[in-house]
């Protein structure tokens, strides 16, 4: 069992006796703390902090850290107010713990927005100070050790977590250590047998290749030593999580995915890193196409060695990784190796460029469950490496697209891009990009986001703002029609908008608990509340308290009523609400009837889906008849934007190539087919259905009278 006079003992090795002394007070603060307090292991809880600080003491954090650490649960476990922390052990012991402390004391409507919440805070904090990752990392390492005590479906749920957010977030941060370790873990509480099984053949093929591995070891340091370099050779002990994933994505037996010698090659500095591949190139025949250069090219996390694959005389492919020794410890500890040897800034620049792009998905993300998507989204293990048109790399995730490269370059860049340059080749923004291609953006003013976009893009940056956009523009579409609809409610009873006082609209918010005056039209627009209710509420607020409550007679009410209230001398209720076609989202055209420009038509308020607009002739208005005050009387504005589906039916002779005749002859006058079926009447006739996109009454009238011109078409007419 670890105790506080071991962790003193590890810490002696690299901090001042004074620091150690600090970080002993703190235990004391903490055992008292936590008195009474035991975990499922039956074991006092103060261990669970001493073994988180432990982890943090082998990586060599700082003493503030190390207290962080052993006070990590005082809050959200104890009595203990952050301000007594920030008194007794400062402001940045105080800012760490609170970082990693959750949300305890905010409710939450679901178990999925909490744990999305608190992370959100955590990310939140670790942007500001990185060790609070640290901390939280070295926490969910230790519980997942002592995982075992709790209940199948529990231990399910938090590997899976784990496995999701945890451990890519310490591969994100070159952290190998821990996250090999957090993912066997996982492996272990999700599928334990299939964990034991592996566990056993690894073990039992270990021993039967012994002798083989020993044997190509020994022929490396001799060709290495002959050419006087020096070097450590150490073997490399595949986990059994990366077997498994090999195993189940790739369909391989587990001979196949083990049956791979792998040697890790550590020596001084670079220049040798080069040599030293040459050396294992001429020994052994090297696989084409399986080197790999992470030194020119680091990788996101900071993580740099030379990959290559070789033949090996025994028939068994041999991978070589070939590194510095500051480039061993920034693979296995990463971001913590800048405290374990000082080499550099607290918060390294790959680091802090991550950090930069989390801060931005959060202030663009609309909930905290979004941002964890996001977030999720963007731990990709795997990168692909493009270059700029001058010359700079960037790094995208495997998979990525020309589109995920300009919100990379930048947010207006990606909202205004039209296509891109690949290699000096025009080509579209969805084509995936692959290693070493140079991407230029094209970009147009008028240009904006698509919703068809998130269907390809694949960086948790370009998804958020695409998302951000289109959230906003269907904000804005909602508030201006919600805007008009009120308007026009209002003005059925002579009473104008813009002249209500300030407070009846505040007394209007507050019975209707919305927040703003945008809010309502919101949900007005988006048929969650009905126009004319909410304008007669408006006149009901101020007949409360006006003069109207006790005068009935007409002339007496235009004596003593407000001027907002009094019927204007224009009659606006009798011109019908005007639709532009550009209303988006928030307008919807009925399916049954499809309405198009210059048709007669009315609009139904449905909950949450807006205006839907229906032909008056329609057999399914006469279902709606028993809401009238949720119908709106409509009209197009004379200049109405977009296309808009149609359906024509033609009746025509059955000859070869009519339908070809037909299509080409609608696709002649502009508009496009969205859809066509045949229905086979008889022998001589069949009937085509055609789905058309068309801008007009005046469109469609042209196209069915040039489709009637055909000699073959017997009938056409417009479905309805």
């Amino acid at each position: 069992m670890f105790l506080i006079h071991d962790l003193c003992a590890l810490l002696e090795s690299y901090l001042e006796p004074d620091q150690v002394k600090e970080v002993y007070r703190s235990y004391l603060f903490g055992a008292e703390a936590h008195q009474g307090q035991v975990r499922m292991t039956g074991e006092p809880y103060i261990y669970h902090p001493l073994a988180v600080a432990r982890i943090l003491a082998e990586m060599r954090m700082d003493y503030n850290t190390i207290i962080a650490a052993i006070l990590h649960d005082v809050i959200e476990d104890t009595a203990t107010a952050r301000e007594q922390i920030a008194s007794d052990f400062g402001e940045e012991v105080a800012t760490l713990v609170d970082g990693v402390t959750k949300l305890t004391q905010v409710k939450f409507g679901s178990k999925a927005e909490a744990q999305a919440e608190n992370f959100r805070k955590m990310i939140l904090a670790m942007v500001k100070d990185i060790r609070i990752i640290l901390i939280k990392l070295a926490d969910r390492l230790h519980n997942m050790r002592t995982l075992g005590v709790m209940r199948p479906d529990k231990k399910r749920r938090i590997a899976r977590e784990t496995l999701e957010i945890f451990a890519p977030i310490a591969h994100r941060l070159g952290m190998k250590d821990v996250c090999l370790e957090l993912e066997d873990l996982c492996f272990k509480s999700i599928h334990p047998l299939r964990y034991q099984i592996l566990e056993k053949a690894v073990k039992q093929s270990r021993g039967n290749r012994k002798a083989l591995v020993d044997k190509i070891r020994e022929a490396i340091e001799e060709r290495l030593r002959n050419e006087s370099l020096d070097f450590a050779v150490i073997g490399r002990e595949k986990h059994l999580f990366s077997i498994y994933q090999k195993m189940h994505q790739k369909h391989l037996s587990f001979g196949e995915v083990f049956d791979v010698f792998a040697f890790r090659l550590v020596v001084d500095k670079v220049d040798t890193c080069y040599r030293a591949l040459g050396v294992v190139h001429n020994l052994y025949k090297p696989v084409p196409g399986r080197f790999k250069d992470y030194i020119a090219i680091p990788k996101s996390n900071g993580y740099q060695s030379l990959h290559t694959i070789l033949f090996s005389p025994y028939g068994i492919p041999i991978e070589v990784q070939i590194r510095t020794e500051d480039m061993q410890r920034v693979a296995d500890a990463g971001i913590a190796a800048h405290w374990m040897y000082k080499t550099g800034d607290a918060s390294p620049s790959h680091a802090t460029e991550w950090l930069k792009g989390l801060l931005e998905m959060q202030q663009q993300a609309g909930n905290s469950e979004e941002f964890l998507e996001n977030v999720k989204i963007d731990l990709f293990p795997d990168e692909v490496y493009v270059f700029t048109p001058d010359g700079d790399i960037m790094t995208l995730p495997r998979g990525a697209t020309g589109l995920d490269f300009a919100y990379a370059v930048h947010t207006d860049i990606g909202n205004s891009c039209v296509s891109v340059t690949i290699d000096r080749r025009l080509s579209p923004i969805r084509n995936i990009l692959h290693n070493g291609q140079t991407v230029e953006v094209i970009t147009a003013p008028g240009a904006k986001p698509n919703p068809v976009w998130l269907d390809f893009v694949v960086t948790a940056k370009a998804r958020t703002n695409i998302r951000h956009f289109l959230k906003q523009l269907h904000d804005d579409e909602a508030i201006g029609l919600g805007q008009r609809m009120l308007f026009k409610a209002l003005s059925f009873n002579g009473i104008s908008l813009e002249k209500i006082p300030k407070d009846v609209l505040k007394d209007l918010l507050e019975k209707l608990k919305v927040k703003t005056l945008d809010n309502l039209y919101q949900d007005i627009s988006l048929g969650n509340r009905v126009a004319s209710l909410v304008a007669r509420q408006i006149s009901d607020i101020h007949s409360e308290n006006g003069p109207t409550q006790s005068i009935g007679v007409k002339s007496m009410f235009n004596r003593y009523a407000p001027d907002w209230l009094k019927p204007t001398s224009t009659r606006q209720n009798s011109k019908p609400l005007a639709i532009r076609g550009t209303e988006g989202s928030v307008v919807t055209f009925a399916k049954c009837c499809h309405p198009i420009p210059g048709d007669p038509v009315l609009g139904f308020v449905s909950a949450g889906k807006g205006v839907v607009i229906h032909l008056r002739g329609c057999k399914n208005v006469r279902d709606f008849r028993n809401n009238p005050e949720r119908w709106v009387d409509l009209q197009w504005e004379k200049s109405v934007q977009g296309t808009y589906p149609v359906e024509i039916r033609v009746d025509t002779a059955n000859q070869r190539g009519v339908l070809a005749t037909v299509a080409a002859t609608i696709s002649d006058m502009e508009s496009n087919i969205e859809n066509v079926s045949i229905e086979e009447r008889d022998g001589r006739f069949s009937t085509l259905m055609f789905t058309l996109s068309v801008k007009d009454r005046v469109h469609l009238a042209n196209i069915i009278r040039r489709v009637k011109r055909i000699e073959s078409v017997a009938r056409i007419s417009r479905s309805k």
